[in-house]
């Protein structure tokens, strides 16, 4: 081959084999790991607004990552439903309404105008998000995030859809950092609105829980010393003494068992009260006993 002659097809090296299976892997390591890292805050957030509710931080506790995890998928069932709806709306609807307009000069055209008529919501999302931030408006804790960054994706999607709908390139030479910083203030909102969602559903579900403690599991428990409680609702009963040298004396009945995690029960005495209320953190040992019964 001479010297400024592009070689042939055949005159190419092959594509590594690996290619394909990193650009793939490329495409799904960040997706999840962004998704799994929400999942965990998720289920931080909503763990720590749960059990503050009664007077715990979630450290104290010490749930496993994989613990925080679990606790955060059956709060995110309704909100990840609405948000894969929109996805699947938007994956189905911008090739489809982007290929007519390519096929059409008239369709092309109207879909620039309906792209510039966005800009009013989207400066409309965007006031209204600035004003809910100020706290000039009540927006509820999820207002100023979701305004924000929904005006911020719309724009995105906006202008994806007409330059899909010219055939150019995106994003254009000037447009990289500008996308760039959209797509990390996206990202922040969504963070910002699963934090205040979780906040809000965990301060919920304890009021719930916190008027339903018979949900909860019964316990009876078996110290060798005593406690001396004095907790509404907990009574202080002696065990007889059958033999000398008896190891359990005493039996605490009218508590719930409200967490157990890192060797450690969190009891919760059957009429807890938010003002008045306690919780008994209770080490797991040969000094105790613990037994569980229904109702």
């Amino acid at each position: 081959m001479e010297e400024g002659e592009r070689p042939s097809d055949e005159e190419r090296p092959a594509a590594s084999p690996w290619s394909g299976w990193i650009a793939t892997l490329t495409g799904w390591i960040a997706p999840t790991t962004f998704v799994t890292a929400m999942l965990f805050f998720f289920g931080y957030a909503y763990t720590n607004s749960l059990y503050s509710y009664f007077g715990i931080d979630a450290a104290t506790i010490g749930f496993s990552t994989q613990e925080l995890l679990l606790r955060s998928s059956s709060a995110l069932y309704l909100p990840a439903g609405v948000v894969l709806s929109g996805v699947l709306v938007a994956a189905l609807a911008i090739p489809l309404v982007s290929g007519r307009a390519r096929r059409s000069a008239g369709s092309s055209r109207v879909l620039r105008r309906v792209c510039l008529a966005l800009v009013l919501p989207v400066a409309a999302l965007l006031v209204l998000g600035l004003l809910a931030g100020i706290e000039a408006i009540d927006a509820g804790p999820m207002g100023t995030p979701v305004l924000i960054g929904g005006a911020l994706l719309l724009a995105l999607l906006a202008r994806l859809l007409n330059v899909r709908g010219t055939g150019a390139a995106f994003p254009a030479a000037g447009e990289r950092a500008a996308l760039g910083v959209t797509v990390a203030i996206i990202a922040l909102c969504a963070y910002w609105a699963v934090g205040s969602y979780a906040q809000e559903k965990g301060e919920a579900d304890a009021e719930q829980l916190s008027h339903n403690l018979h949900l909860r599991p019964a316990v009876v428990l078996d110290t060798s010393e005593r406690l001396s409680l004095g907790w509404s609702g907990v009574r202080e009963t002696p065990l007889p003494a059958a033999e000398a040298g008896a190891h359990f004396r005493y039996r605490y009945e009218g508590l719930r068992l409200l967490a157990q995690a890192g060797g450690r029960m969190f009891l919760i005495p059957r009429q807890w009260t938010w003002e008045t209320g306690n919780v008994l953190v209770l080490p797991v040992g040969a000094d105790v006993r613990v037994a569980f019964h229904a109702g």
